[in-house]
């Protein structure tokens, strides 16, 4: 009695992380539920798509060159201490809706009011993806939480998610298990709505490397962090 117990309350658990609806094909791009970061991706129309567990997500046009590793698994954050604050800002930049801005190395990333966290980040023109993402319900993603993601092109990982906040966060950073902290720029849309995005470039040298995601406050404090794990897994 007591697993099936057990068992009712994660399949709970994972009914609430999921919104109801179609999972359309190319909105696999952007967030899944893998636990492994090599398992085989499937390249149709230049567009990278990771094979997993999904909701209906915001589009995400990945790199055409480049491949794709699905998103690590999320632990709540309570299970890690709270990383030392840096002393650097990178203070949230407003975007207007629908608009393609450059982040580097190629990429552009677009934020739209429609649906929600619905955010495409992609290389090249990505004007096509933005209208597919406007019929789409974008994430659904617990409050004081991040989503998250990776793009491999080259020598380059670009690290991006979405963020939905009771406070807007001041700054974010990415927190590798080997030490390493990265700040990662951070977008929103006009009117301070609830959520953003936020993305940083990394070298290779993280590729297998767990990691944690922090918002701050502007007075250092820790707003929410949550952790992604499971990247090094065969």
């Amino acid at each position: 009695m007591t697993d099936d117990l057990r068992l009712g309350e994660l399949l709970r658990h994972e009914a609430d992380m999921f919104p109801t609806g179609p999972a359309p094909v190319e909105e696999v791009l952007r967030r899944g539920r893998l636990a492994r970061r090599r398992r085989t991706a499937v390249t149709a129309g230049g567009i990278t798509a990771a094979i997993g567990l999904v909701a209906a997500l915001g589009l995400t046009d990945l790199a055409r060159t480049g491949t794709t590793s699905p998103p690590a698994t999320s632990r709540p954050s309570t299970a890690l201490p709270s990383p030392a604050p840096s002393e650097e800002h990178q203070d949230p930049r407003t975007v207007s809706p629908y608009e393609a801005v450059g982040i580097g190395h190629g990429h552009s990333m677009a934020l739209l009011p429609d649906g929600r966290q619905n955010y495409v980040v992609g290389t090249g023109d990505i004007t096509a993806a933005v209208e597919r993402a406007k019929q789409s319900l974008g994430d659904n993603i617990r409050p004081d939480s991040f989503s998250s993601g990776r793009s491999v092109d080259g020598p380059d990982i670009l690290y991006f998610g979405a963020f939905r906040a009771k406070t807007l966060p001041a700054r974010i950073q990415v927190r590798f298990d080997s030490g390493r902290t990265e700040t990662a720029a951070v977008l929103t849309l006009p009117g301070h709505p609830p959520w953003g995005t936020y993305y940083v470039f990394c070298d290779a040298s993280t590729a297998d490397t767990d990691y944690t995601v922090t918002a701050y406050a502007r007075d250092g404090e820790v707003l929410f962090q949550q952790r992604f794990d499971d990247v090094a897994a065969p």
